[in-house]
Protein backbone atom coordinates (compact mmCIF):
# COMPACT_ATOMS: atom_id res chain seq x y z
CA UNK A 1 0.00 0.00 0.00
CA UNK A 2 2.88 2.72 0.95
CA UNK A 3 5.48 1.26 -1.97
CA UNK A 4 8.06 0.10 0.56
CA UNK A 5 11.02 -1.91 -0.94
CA UNK A 6 12.84 -2.48 2.57
CA UNK A 7 12.28 -4.05 5.89
CA UNK A 8 14.75 -2.62 8.71
CA UNK A 9 14.48 -5.58 11.42
CA UNK A 10 16.54 -8.09 13.70
CA UNK A 11 17.57 -11.57 13.30
CA UNK A 12 16.87 -11.96 16.31
CA UNK A 13 13.42 -11.36 16.15
CA UNK A 14 13.16 -13.20 13.39
CA UNK A 15 14.04 -16.11 15.23
CA UNK A 16 11.77 -15.28 17.91
CA UNK A 17 8.93 -14.88 15.85
CA UNK A 18 9.52 -17.69 13.47
CA UNK A 19 9.47 -15.40 10.24
CA UNK A 20 11.87 -16.75 7.51
CA UNK A 21 14.56 -13.77 5.90
CA UNK A 22 13.40 -11.85 2.93
CA UNK A 23 16.20 -10.57 0.08
CA UNK A 24 14.33 -6.89 0.73
CA UNK A 25 15.17 -7.17 4.16
CA UNK A 26 18.27 -4.68 6.37
CA UNK A 27 19.60 -6.51 9.51
CA UNK A 28 20.56 -4.07 11.82
CA UNK A 29 23.37 -6.53 13.39
CA UNK A 30 24.63 -6.03 10.44
CA UNK A 31 24.61 -2.20 10.16
CA UNK A 32 26.30 -2.48 13.34
CA UNK A 33 29.33 -3.97 12.24
CA UNK A 34 29.80 -1.48 9.70
CA UNK A 35 29.86 1.47 11.89
CA UNK A 36 34.07 2.33 12.61
CA UNK A 37 35.40 3.82 15.40
CA UNK A 38 35.76 7.43 13.91
CA UNK A 39 31.92 7.35 13.12
CA UNK A 40 31.31 6.74 16.52
CA UNK A 41 33.34 9.78 17.78
CA UNK A 42 31.86 12.03 15.16
CA UNK A 43 28.05 10.66 16.41
CA UNK A 44 29.45 11.10 19.98
CA UNK A 45 30.18 14.84 19.08
CA UNK A 46 27.44 15.78 17.20
CA UNK A 47 25.03 14.34 20.15
CA UNK A 48 27.05 17.00 22.13
CA UNK A 49 26.18 20.38 20.33
CA UNK A 50 23.49 22.47 21.11
CA UNK A 51 19.82 21.30 20.06
CA UNK A 52 19.65 24.72 17.65
CA UNK A 53 22.29 23.77 15.76
CA UNK A 54 21.10 20.37 15.52
CA UNK A 55 18.02 21.45 14.09
CA UNK A 56 19.61 23.62 11.27
CA UNK A 57 21.41 20.97 9.95
CA UNK A 58 18.29 18.96 9.50
CA UNK A 59 16.18 19.13 6.52
CA UNK A 60 13.50 21.30 6.61
CA UNK A 61 10.35 20.24 7.85
CA UNK A 62 6.39 21.80 7.18
CA UNK A 63 3.70 20.67 9.53
CA UNK A 64 1.84 19.70 6.65
CA UNK A 65 4.66 16.74 6.17
CA UNK A 66 3.98 13.33 7.16
CA UNK A 67 5.49 11.93 10.35
CA UNK A 68 4.16 8.16 10.06
CA UNK A 69 1.79 6.11 8.00
CA UNK A 70 -0.33 3.80 10.36
CA UNK A 71 -3.01 1.69 9.34
CA UNK A 72 -6.34 1.02 11.26
CA UNK A 73 -7.45 -1.90 13.41
CA UNK A 74 -9.52 -4.17 10.42
CA UNK A 75 -11.37 -5.32 13.29
CA UNK A 76 -14.72 -4.17 10.55
CA UNK A 77 -12.86 -4.07 7.38
CA UNK A 78 -9.79 -4.14 5.56
CA UNK A 79 -7.32 -1.93 7.65
CA UNK A 80 -7.19 1.54 5.86
CA UNK A 81 -3.50 3.66 5.51
CA UNK A 82 -3.82 6.57 7.56
CA UNK A 83 -0.90 9.26 6.97
CA UNK A 84 -0.65 11.64 9.95
CA UNK A 85 1.32 14.93 9.88
CA UNK A 86 3.57 17.10 12.15
CA UNK A 87 -0.12 19.13 12.87
CA UNK A 88 -1.94 16.24 13.55
CA UNK A 89 0.56 14.74 15.92
CA UNK A 90 2.12 18.03 17.39
CA UNK A 91 -1.96 19.32 18.17
CA UNK A 92 -2.65 16.07 20.15
CA UNK A 93 0.29 15.81 22.12
CA UNK A 94 -0.28 19.52 23.19
CA UNK A 95 -3.85 18.89 24.24
CA UNK A 96 -2.40 15.96 25.88
CA UNK A 97 0.34 17.64 27.85
CA UNK A 98 -1.97 20.31 28.31
CA UNK A 99 -4.97 18.68 30.35
CA UNK A 100 -2.58 16.13 31.94
CA UNK A 101 -0.24 17.74 33.94
CA UNK A 102 3.25 16.25 33.15
CA UNK A 103 6.40 16.91 34.52
CA UNK A 104 9.51 15.34 34.13
CA UNK A 105 9.21 14.02 37.23
CA UNK A 106 6.78 11.76 35.55
CA UNK A 107 7.38 8.16 34.30
CA UNK A 108 5.80 6.42 31.38
CA UNK A 109 5.13 2.44 31.14
CA UNK A 110 5.40 1.58 27.79
CA UNK A 111 4.12 -1.69 26.75
CA UNK A 112 1.89 -0.86 24.14
CA UNK A 113 2.71 -2.11 20.15
CA UNK A 114 3.86 1.59 18.49
CA UNK A 115 2.10 -0.37 15.01
CA UNK A 116 -1.11 1.12 17.00
CA UNK A 117 -1.72 5.06 17.42
CA UNK A 118 -2.30 4.14 20.88
CA UNK A 119 1.06 3.06 21.38
CA UNK A 120 2.91 5.08 18.93
CA UNK A 121 1.38 8.47 20.65
CA UNK A 122 1.59 8.13 24.43
CA UNK A 123 4.05 5.52 24.80
CA UNK A 124 6.69 7.36 22.41
CA UNK A 125 5.88 10.35 20.72
CA UNK A 126 4.54 11.97 23.81
CA UNK A 127 7.20 10.86 26.52
CA UNK A 128 9.85 12.60 23.94
CA UNK A 129 8.60 15.28 23.40
CA UNK A 130 8.21 16.01 27.19
CA UNK A 131 11.18 14.78 28.03
CA UNK A 132 9.49 12.28 30.19
CA UNK A 133 11.42 8.36 31.75
CA UNK A 134 10.14 5.53 29.57
CA UNK A 135 10.13 2.32 31.14
CA UNK A 136 9.67 -0.57 27.97
CA UNK A 137 8.24 -3.41 27.70
CA UNK A 138 8.69 -5.19 24.87
CA UNK A 139 5.19 -7.41 25.77
CA UNK A 140 2.04 -6.16 26.87
CA UNK A 141 0.95 -9.79 27.78
CA UNK A 142 3.66 -10.21 29.91
CA UNK A 143 0.88 -9.91 32.83
CA UNK A 144 2.99 -11.13 36.06
CA UNK A 145 6.25 -8.91 35.14
CA UNK A 146 4.48 -5.42 33.93
CA UNK A 147 2.46 -4.75 37.65
CA UNK A 148 6.28 -5.29 38.89
CA UNK A 149 7.75 -2.99 36.99
CA UNK A 150 5.06 -0.42 37.82
CA UNK A 151 5.88 -0.69 41.28
CA UNK A 152 9.90 -1.32 41.24
CA UNK A 153 10.22 1.58 38.74
CA UNK A 154 7.96 3.70 40.39
CA UNK A 155 6.42 4.26 37.13
CA UNK A 156 3.52 7.67 37.09
CA UNK A 157 1.51 7.34 33.95
CA UNK A 158 0.11 3.60 32.44
CA UNK A 159 -2.12 3.43 29.72
CA UNK A 160 -3.32 0.29 27.77
CA UNK A 161 -6.42 -1.08 26.54
CA UNK A 162 -9.10 -2.59 28.73
CA UNK A 163 -7.80 -6.74 28.08
CA UNK A 164 -4.43 -5.94 28.70
CA UNK A 165 -5.62 -3.95 31.83
CA UNK A 166 -7.47 -6.95 32.97
CA UNK A 167 -4.44 -9.13 32.86
CA UNK A 168 -2.04 -6.62 34.85
CA UNK A 169 -5.41 -6.50 37.68
CA UNK A 170 -5.76 -10.61 37.90
CA UNK A 171 -1.76 -10.66 38.18
CA UNK A 172 -1.06 -7.91 40.63
CA UNK A 173 -0.97 -7.47 44.18
CA UNK A 174 -1.87 -4.51 46.21
CA UNK A 175 0.68 -2.04 46.28
CA UNK A 176 1.78 -2.49 42.87
CA UNK A 177 -0.14 0.09 41.14
CA UNK A 178 0.95 2.81 44.39
CA UNK A 179 2.68 5.12 42.05
CA UNK A 180 0.49 5.54 39.57
CA UNK A 181 -1.10 9.43 39.07
CA UNK A 182 -2.82 8.29 35.53
CA UNK A 183 -4.50 4.91 34.54
CA UNK A 184 -5.86 5.45 31.20
CA UNK A 185 -7.87 3.01 29.14
CA UNK A 186 -8.41 3.35 25.77
CA UNK A 187 -9.05 1.34 22.54
CA UNK A 188 -12.30 -0.50 23.65
CA UNK A 189 -15.40 -0.06 26.06
CA UNK A 190 -14.01 -0.40 29.84
CA UNK A 191 -16.60 -3.88 31.56
CA UNK A 192 -17.61 -2.12 35.07
CA UNK A 193 -16.19 -4.94 37.02
CA UNK A 194 -12.72 -3.69 35.57
CA UNK A 195 -13.29 -0.08 36.83
CA UNK A 196 -14.29 -1.86 40.55
CA UNK A 197 -11.55 -4.13 40.16
CA UNK A 198 -9.05 -1.47 40.42
CA UNK A 199 -10.52 0.58 42.57
CA UNK A 200 -11.28 -2.25 45.22
CA UNK A 201 -7.47 -3.75 44.82
CA UNK A 202 -5.56 -0.80 44.19
CA UNK A 203 -7.57 2.42 45.00
CA UNK A 204 -7.38 3.74 42.04
CA UNK A 205 -9.79 4.77 39.35
CA UNK A 206 -9.38 3.66 35.44
CA UNK A 207 -9.84 6.58 33.32
CA UNK A 208 -11.59 6.32 30.65
CA UNK A 209 -10.64 7.68 26.80
CA UNK A 210 -11.46 7.67 23.08
CA UNK A 211 -10.15 8.09 19.94
CA UNK A 212 -9.17 6.71 16.35
CA UNK A 213 -6.21 6.26 14.50
CA UNK A 214 -7.56 8.77 11.99
CA UNK A 215 -7.90 11.64 14.73
CA UNK A 216 -4.32 10.94 15.99
CA UNK A 217 -5.57 9.51 18.25
CA UNK A 218 -7.09 11.23 21.46
CA UNK A 219 -10.47 12.87 21.47
CA UNK A 220 -11.52 13.00 25.22
CA UNK A 221 -10.35 11.31 28.03
CA UNK A 222 -11.46 11.31 31.91
CA UNK A 223 -9.20 13.16 34.21
CA UNK A 224 -8.48 13.01 37.98
CA UNK A 225 -11.14 15.34 39.34
CA UNK A 226 -12.79 15.25 36.01
CA UNK A 227 -13.89 11.65 35.86
CA UNK A 228 -17.55 10.36 35.22
CA UNK A 229 -17.16 6.87 35.06
CA UNK A 230 -18.98 5.17 32.31
CA UNK A 231 -18.23 8.31 29.79
CA UNK A 232 -15.17 8.77 27.57
CA UNK A 233 -14.33 12.41 28.91
CA UNK A 234 -14.13 15.36 28.20
CA UNK A 235 -13.03 16.53 24.16
CA UNK A 236 -9.48 17.80 24.22
CA UNK A 237 -9.09 21.70 24.11
CA UNK A 238 -8.96 21.97 20.38
CA UNK A 239 -11.11 18.99 19.72
CA UNK A 240 -14.28 19.94 18.01
CA UNK A 241 -17.00 17.12 18.70
CA UNK A 242 -20.58 17.38 17.18
CA UNK A 243 -23.25 15.00 17.48
CA UNK A 244 -25.33 14.99 14.35
CA UNK A 245 -28.63 13.41 13.60
CA UNK A 246 -28.54 9.96 11.24
CA UNK A 247 -31.27 10.70 9.13
CA UNK A 248 -30.78 14.78 8.74
CA UNK A 249 -27.49 15.26 8.93
CA UNK A 250 -28.09 18.20 11.37
CA UNK A 251 -25.76 18.99 14.96
CA UNK A 252 -28.15 17.78 18.09
CA UNK A 253 -28.37 18.91 21.28
CA UNK A 254 -26.90 17.66 24.52
CA UNK A 255 -28.56 14.82 25.56
CA UNK A 256 -29.64 13.49 22.43
CA UNK A 257 -27.92 10.40 20.43
CA UNK A 258 -26.64 10.37 17.43
CA UNK A 259 -23.20 9.81 15.08
CA UNK A 260 -20.44 11.40 16.43
CA UNK A 261 -18.05 14.23 14.43
CA UNK A 262 -14.39 15.07 15.06
CA UNK A 263 -12.91 18.30 13.66
CA UNK A 264 -9.67 19.96 14.39
CA UNK A 265 -5.69 19.88 13.89
CA UNK A 266 -5.66 16.20 15.34
CA UNK A 267 -7.82 14.80 12.19
CA UNK A 268 -5.84 13.47 9.50
CA UNK A 269 -5.61 15.06 5.95
CA UNK A 270 -7.41 11.86 4.55
CA UNK A 271 -6.90 7.92 3.57
CA UNK A 272 -3.39 7.42 1.37
CA UNK A 273 -4.15 7.26 -2.37
CA UNK A 274 -7.75 6.69 -1.33
CA UNK A 275 -9.99 9.22 -1.93
CA UNK A 276 -13.11 7.71 -2.20
CA UNK A 277 -12.92 6.64 0.93
CA UNK A 278 -11.65 9.77 2.23
CA UNK A 279 -14.46 11.32 0.89
CA UNK A 280 -17.30 9.42 2.43
CA UNK A 281 -15.35 10.09 5.75
CA UNK A 282 -14.01 13.90 5.85
CA UNK A 283 -16.82 16.57 5.02
CA UNK A 284 -16.66 20.06 5.25
CA UNK A 285 -13.50 19.44 8.11
CA UNK A 286 -15.51 17.11 9.92
CA UNK A 287 -14.36 13.49 10.31
CA UNK A 288 -17.08 11.14 10.34
CA UNK A 289 -15.69 8.59 13.19
CA UNK A 290 -18.86 5.83 12.67
CA UNK A 291 -19.69 6.01 15.97
CA UNK A 292 -22.83 6.42 18.03
CA UNK A 293 -22.58 8.84 20.42
CA UNK A 294 -24.43 11.88 22.57
CA UNK A 295 -22.72 14.67 25.00
CA UNK A 296 -24.32 15.18 28.35
CA UNK A 297 -25.10 18.69 29.58
CA UNK A 298 -21.95 18.87 31.45
CA UNK A 299 -19.80 18.30 28.16
CA UNK A 300 -18.71 14.96 28.58
CA UNK A 301 -19.18 12.62 25.65
CA UNK A 302 -20.72 8.88 25.58
CA UNK A 303 -19.99 6.32 23.44
CA UNK A 304 -22.90 3.55 22.27
CA UNK A 305 -21.39 1.23 20.25
CA UNK A 306 -20.30 1.31 16.09
CA UNK A 307 -22.80 2.59 13.66
CA UNK A 308 -21.94 -0.68 11.78
CA UNK A 309 -22.67 -2.64 15.09
CA UNK A 310 -26.24 -1.96 15.08
CA UNK A 311 -28.62 -4.05 13.38
CA UNK A 312 -31.83 -4.26 12.61
CA UNK A 313 -33.97 -7.14 13.71
CA UNK A 314 -38.29 -6.90 13.32
CA UNK A 315 -37.58 -3.22 12.31
CA UNK A 316 -35.89 -2.09 15.11
CA UNK A 317 -32.30 -1.15 15.56
CA UNK A 318 -30.22 -3.08 18.66
CA UNK A 319 -26.73 -2.40 19.30
CA UNK A 320 -24.29 -5.11 19.55
CA UNK A 321 -22.60 -3.46 22.27
CA UNK A 322 -25.19 -2.31 24.63
CA UNK A 323 -25.77 -6.77 24.64
CA UNK A 324 -22.04 -7.22 25.26
CA UNK A 325 -22.05 -4.80 27.93
CA UNK A 326 -25.29 -6.59 29.67
CA UNK A 327 -23.39 -10.51 28.43
CA UNK A 328 -20.61 -9.33 30.48
CA UNK A 329 -22.04 -8.26 33.54
CA UNK A 330 -23.55 -11.97 34.15
CA UNK A 331 -20.71 -13.94 32.96
CA UNK A 332 -18.09 -14.54 35.41
CA UNK A 333 -14.98 -12.61 34.71
CA UNK A 334 -12.76 -15.17 33.06
CA UNK A 335 -15.31 -15.73 29.99
CA UNK A 336 -14.78 -13.61 27.27
CA UNK A 337 -17.81 -12.89 24.87
CA UNK A 338 -18.32 -11.08 21.45
CA UNK A 339 -22.31 -10.87 19.85
CA UNK A 340 -22.37 -10.56 16.40
CA UNK A 341 -25.39 -10.52 13.75
CA UNK A 342 -26.49 -13.64 11.50
CA UNK A 343 -29.23 -13.41 8.64
CA UNK A 344 -32.60 -14.30 9.22
CA UNK A 345 -34.95 -15.03 6.57
CA UNK A 346 -38.45 -13.92 8.68
CA UNK A 347 -36.68 -10.99 10.64
CA UNK A 348 -33.63 -10.09 8.06
CA UNK A 349 -30.97 -10.62 11.16
CA UNK A 350 -30.36 -12.49 14.62
CA UNK A 351 -28.06 -12.25 17.40
CA UNK A 352 -25.35 -15.15 17.82
CA UNK A 353 -23.13 -14.70 21.51
CA UNK A 354 -19.97 -16.02 20.93
CA UNK A 355 -18.38 -17.09 24.19
CA UNK A 356 -14.95 -18.50 25.79
CA UNK A 357 -16.62 -21.27 27.46
CA UNK A 358 -19.53 -23.58 28.19
CA UNK A 359 -22.12 -21.40 29.72
CA UNK A 360 -26.07 -21.80 30.85
CA UNK A 361 -28.12 -21.16 28.15
CA UNK A 362 -31.19 -20.55 29.81
CA UNK A 363 -30.10 -19.30 32.91
CA UNK A 364 -27.93 -16.34 30.90
CA UNK A 365 -31.02 -15.45 28.66
CA UNK A 366 -33.44 -14.96 31.29
CA UNK A 367 -31.22 -12.78 32.86
CA UNK A 368 -30.68 -10.60 29.66
CA UNK A 369 -33.83 -10.26 29.34
CA UNK A 370 -34.57 -8.46 32.85
CA UNK A 371 -31.74 -6.01 31.44
CA UNK A 372 -32.81 -6.01 27.59
CA UNK A 373 -35.48 -5.56 25.11
CA UNK A 374 -36.40 -8.96 24.13
CA UNK A 375 -35.40 -8.86 20.69
CA UNK A 376 -32.15 -8.11 21.47
CA UNK A 377 -31.55 -11.21 23.59
CA UNK A 378 -29.37 -13.74 21.81
CA UNK A 379 -30.82 -16.50 19.99
CA UNK A 380 -28.02 -19.11 20.22
CA UNK A 381 -24.81 -19.29 21.89
CA UNK A 382 -21.33 -20.76 20.22
CA UNK A 383 -18.32 -21.48 22.58
CA UNK A 384 -14.95 -20.19 20.51
CA UNK A 385 -12.48 -21.16 23.53
CA UNK A 386 -9.86 -18.60 22.11
CA UNK A 387 -11.51 -15.44 20.71
CA UNK A 388 -9.67 -13.93 17.79
CA UNK A 389 -7.91 -10.95 19.13
CA UNK A 390 -6.56 -7.39 18.00
CA UNK A 391 -3.10 -5.81 18.78
CA UNK A 392 -4.52 -3.99 20.62
CA UNK A 393 -5.88 -6.85 22.92
CA UNK A 394 -9.82 -6.24 21.99
CA UNK A 395 -11.58 -8.56 20.34
CA UNK A 396 -11.66 -8.63 16.71
CA UNK A 397 -15.44 -8.75 15.72
CA UNK A 398 -14.87 -9.35 11.86
CA UNK A 399 -12.88 -12.68 12.41
CA UNK A 400 -15.44 -13.79 15.09
CA UNK A 401 -18.22 -13.19 13.29
CA UNK A 402 -16.53 -15.11 10.25
CA UNK A 403 -15.55 -17.90 12.51
CA UNK A 404 -19.17 -18.05 14.04
CA UNK A 405 -20.22 -18.48 10.21
CA UNK A 406 -18.65 -21.38 10.06
CA UNK A 407 -19.45 -22.98 13.11
CA UNK A 408 -23.62 -22.24 12.34
CA UNK A 409 -22.89 -23.93 8.77
CA UNK A 410 -21.36 -26.88 9.71
CA UNK A 411 -24.30 -27.74 12.23
CA UNK A 412 -26.62 -27.40 9.20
Amino acid sequence: KCGFRNIVTSRKLLEKIGCPELQEMIFVEELIQQIGASAKVAGAVHGLMPMPWLLKSLPPVTLEDNVVVLFTSGSEKEPKAVPLTHRNIGSNISDILQVGGFTQADKVLAELPLFHVFGYNVNFLLPLVAGLTVVTCANPLDYKRIPRYVREEGVTFLAGSPAFLSGYLRQSDPGDFASLRLLIAGADKVPERLRAGFVEKHQIDVLEGYGATETSPVVSVNLPGANRPGSIGRPLPNVEVRIEDLSSGQPLSPGNEGKILIKGDLVMKGYLDDLEETSLRIRNGWYDTGDMGMMDEDGYLWHRGRLRRFVKIGGEMVSLVRVETALEEILPADIDCCVVEVPDSVKGARIIAAVGKEVNVDTTQAALAQALPRIAVPREFVVIEDLPRMSSGKVDFRATTHLVHQILETRG
